[in-house]
């Protein structure tokens, strides 16, 4: 028997409730993972509150990453005893994901743990942390440097912009983080790394569409009116990494900054996102990230406790990231 977080539907209602689990009850694959830690992700909140579609059949286990030891395997390329990472390919929303103590998965979605690092660690980085990474490697591709300009992060409070506030300073650019609590975060985004924090309303007015030249680079993970905003102030040639939707998925926005500036528009997904490049962020996130972030960022819940935290981390109550001790 195991012990994890279930969620089942009645009366087209999510009702999310720990409970004990035979191992059989386990989906099909070629590793079972004795779990150790999960995260809590804005997806998972969605998940778990029922706020938005992401469960399409119940009874389901949410958690969309995991780390843990591999006790059985199937698999030549993991054996007992192995520490793996798991972040993506629809665990958590169609196949039963990290929010319990164990889990039975493909061998293709795990990453082993890397040099230097292990479960608590890898989940307080977790799917927040790798997105923040990609979408940081994507500037940097794009050709966006330190020389050029600000770099804006939207939804800076959460737990992907906190990421990409803290590895964006430590590769020495100018930061300007936007948060809907500057109040109550402005002084944290600072200790991170932003050099200015500005209140998520400037980026919410109606925007013309070409607006005065502001930022180099920005990651966004808000998405709306405030993508559209930022993308009106992108200087010419600059490049946004966006992937997220917490303000919705809209983008109330005209071709202006694209053909006139020249603006690249880079979508960022690490769900599907290939091994290899899965293994690089994972190497370079956690080279950047000063062992400062893991005492300033993030704090412990247990699974007792996840349906507290999914309901502030879809009303934008949480700061940072949670992690999941399971």
């Amino acid at each position: 028997m195991f012990k994890a977080l279930v969620l089942t539907q009645l009366d087209r209602q999510t009702q999310a409730d720990v409970k004990l689990l035979p191992e059989s009850d386990l989906p099909e694959g070629e590793v079972l993972v004795e779990v150790s830690y999960s995260s809590l992700n804005y997806k998972d909140g969605l998940a778990i509150t029922g706020l938005g579609k992401i469960i399409r059949e119940f009874p389901m286990v949410p958690g969309i990453d995991f780390a843990g030891v591999v006790s059985e395997s199937a698999d030549s390329r993991f054996q007992p005893g192995d520490e793996v990472i798991l972040t993506g390919w629809g665990v958590g929303e169609n196949h039963w994901g990290g929010m319990a103590e164990k889990a039975r998965v493909k061998a293709d979605w795990l990453v082993p743990m890397p040099k230097g690092c292990d479960g608590a660690k890898a989940m307080m980085i977790g799917t927040a942390g790798l997105t923040a990474m990609l979408c940081v490697q994507a500037l940097q591709q794009a050709g966006v440097t330190p020389e050029q300009g600000d770099i804006l992060v939207t939804g800076a409070s959460g737990g992907v912009g906190s990421v990409a506030v803290t590895l964006l300073a430590q590769l020495g650019y100018r930061v300007v983080a936007s948060s809907g609590r500057v109040e109550v975060n402005g002084d944290w985004l600072k200790a991170l790394g932003a050099s200015e924090v500005i209140d998520r309303s400037e980026l919410e007015q109606d925007s013309r569409p070409l607006e005065k030249q502001r930022w180099a680079g920005v990651v966004d993970t808000v998405g709306n009116k405030v993508l559209a905003t930022a993308l009106a102030q992108m200087q010419y040639g600059g490049s946004a990494a966006i992937c997220g939707l917490a303000g919705g998925f809209a983008l109330p926005t005209t071709v202006m900054p694209f053909i006139l500036r020249g603006v690249n528009l880079l979508g960022i997904d690490s769900v599907a996102c290939p091994i290899d490049k899965r293994v690089k962020a994972w190497e370079q996130v956690l080279e950047l990230l000063p062992e400062s972030y893991y005492q300033q960022a993030c704090q412990t819940i247990g699974l007792e406790q996840l349906g507290e935290y999914a309901d502030k981390i879809v009303k934008g109550k949480v700061t940072g990231r949670v992690l999941v001790k399971v």
